[in-house]
């Protein structure tokens, strides 16, 4: 593909007011500089209504340690309307989240047809099932084992394969805001605590019994290690078997790689073997954000994770059988990514040129460093020509000229156009809805449901060919920092002309290959079944 150069850069505008949405993270910032104020808030796109239209579910924070009396700030649950308006439903919908709000996780866990909601919280996390008229419920009771901890980013796949959604919970450190551990600055103000200063909380993993309930095995499925302080997760193969591993973003503690057993049943702790625990300088890193796909097109997905600043954000390339090579000085991104403290992350064709973008939304932790490090900042998206990353901070928007403390990132598309669209989260400041207005090349965009396998379709793995090109991507659990993105794979093809030839592997093991004509802009395909929609 060699248009890249020949298709303009993607055009993000914000629409957020213009279509309703009128959301506001509240950080809780007090002068008492609690931890749980630094890490922000979440954001899921779904079709909660399977009317065709995605709609978009925020998280929110307040106060971390309320009085007895007092209310909490509510999450809000945006329905898309037919001519693109959202509606906050949040009222009307029996969803009772009463808690300081991070990561957000869709999914649908019972099989049922409806997608469900879990609510990572400092606190209580909650698990909601899709009632599908409209309501929800309440379904804490079907975690088993859960405990009331600081919980980031939650992500739902199927690692054993076996038909339904399980779910991984990223936690962060042992930390109660109403009985905080004292951190001061050196002139004796309270600031936010470095993370060596609390004891991490290690994470969780539910897996799905098919009976109504989610029970606690991590340890003994082996997914713990040493450190953790866990902000991203990715559940995806990334070792070519097509078995679903867990990829793990720690925060300045190895990362963790967990390879799967080849059944689901156990994993083994590999990063410092593949590759992936720590950059090129051989040290951890405070990893935040993680970002997921194959950019050099070779058959393997990468990562990039963000990073605290001073530190460069890391790509880290999939060379298969030799592992994960960090490659952010090679291809441009080191430099441009010091400054910078990174959080929810993407990677996708967003002007579908044929060639990887990468958006990151940025913002430090502590008001403090506004005089030295920056305490709000501006995001960034990269293009890759094939070679390098660049930086486009001037062609993409006059979003991107905004200083925000970013955190959760997560792409739908929301306009039903063949592109995706972010929402991105911020501190304090309104969320921001990027439509997606590039003057594209030709895409594909694939929605799949299982019926065999789990019903979300999430870890199936789609190859389309045209011409001599091949493009490999998998619906994969998780990725971003504390977000969940609309069930879709978006294919970019540039200036690629022709029928396609499309496979389908399907999580339970089974295979379907199909003819796409050359105008077909998207495609449904149902397990066992086919094509049953598209244009």
């Amino acid at each position: 593909m060699t248009a890249a150069t020949q298709i303009a850069f993607p055009d993000l505008v914000d629409v957020a007011a213009a279509v309703g949405i009128r959301h506001v993270y509240d950080n809780g910032a007090s002068p008492r500089a609690l931890m749980v104020e630094s890490t922000g808030g979440g954001c899921g796109w779904l079709d909660f209504d399977r009317d065709g239209l995605v709609d978009l579910y925020l998280t929110q924070g307040g106060d971390p340690c309320p009085p007895a009396d007092a209310r909490w700030v509510l999450d809000s649950l945006y329905r898309q309307t037919v001519g693109g308006q959202f509606i906050d439903v949040f009222a009307l919908s029996a969803l009772q989240d009463e808690g300081f709000g991070h990561g957000v996780a869709a999914g649908d866990w019972n099989n049922d047809g409806f997608d469900d909601l879990f609510i990572a919280n400092a606190g209580v996390s909650r698990l909601f099932l899709n009632l599908g008229d409209g309501t929800w419920q309440d379904s804490g009771m079907a975690l088993v084992g859960a405990r009331p901890v600081w919980s980031s980013t939650p992500a739902w796949g199927d690692p054993d394969r076996d038909g339904d959604l399980d779910l991984y919970v990223c936690n962060y450190a042992i930390y109660d805001p109403c009985n905080p551990i004292p951190c001061l600055d050196k002139d004796g103000i309270p600031s936010i605590c470095h993370p060596r200063n609390v004891e991490p909380e290690p994470d969780m993993y539910f897996r799905n019994e098919g009976d109504g309930r989610l029970v606690e095995c991590a340890r003994e499925l082996g997914l713990f290690g040493r450190g953790n302080k866990a902000l991203g997760v990715v559940i995806a193969d990334m070792n070519g078997d097509r078995w679903p591993d867990i990829y793990v973003a720690n925060d300045t503690t190895a990362n963790f790689l967990f390879i799967n057993n080849g059944a689901g049943t156990a994993f083994t702790e590999s990063a410092q073997l593949l590759g992936g625990a720590f950059s090129s300088t051989g040290e951890p890193q405070a990893s935040m954000g993680v970002a997921f796909g194959d950019y050099d097109r070779n058959g393997w997905p990468d990562l990039l994770l963000t990073h605290f600043t001073g530190e460069s954000n890391t790509l880290y390339q999939n060379r298969g059988a030799q592992g994960l090579h960090d490659v952010s000085h090679l291809t441009g991104l080191r430099e441009p990514s010091l400054p910078k403290l990174g959080f929810g992350t993407i990677m996708d064709d967003l002007n579908s040129d044929g060639h990887m973008d990468l958006f990151v939304t940025n913002g430090h932790i502590d008001p403090r460093y506004e005089e030295s490090e920056g305490y709000e900042m501006v995001p960034q998206l990269f293009s890759f020509d094939g070679q390098r990353w660049r930086e486009r901070p001037t062609v993409s928007g006059e979003f991107f000229s905004k200083e925000l403390v970013g955190r959760a990132v997560g792409t739908g598309d929301m306009d039903r156009d063949g592109d995706l669209d972010l929402c991105v989260v911020h501190h304090n400041s309104p969320a921001a809805l990027l439509r997606n207005d590039s003057r594209s090349g030709r895409s594909l965009l694939v929605r799949l449901t299982g019926r065999t396998s789990n019903r979300s379709a999430v870890n199936a793995h789609v190859t389309l060919r045209c011409a001599d090109e091949t493009l490999v991507q998998e619906l994969a659990g998780g990725t971003s920092y504390a977000a969940s993105h609309e069930r879709v794979l978006h294919f970019g093809l540039g200036a690629l002309q022709g029928s396609l030839q499309l496979t389908v592997a399907w999580p339970a093991g089974t295979e379907q290959s199909f003819e796409i004509p050359a105008e077909q802009l998207s495609v449904q395909i149902v397990e066992g079944v086919g094509l049953v929609q598209g244009n």
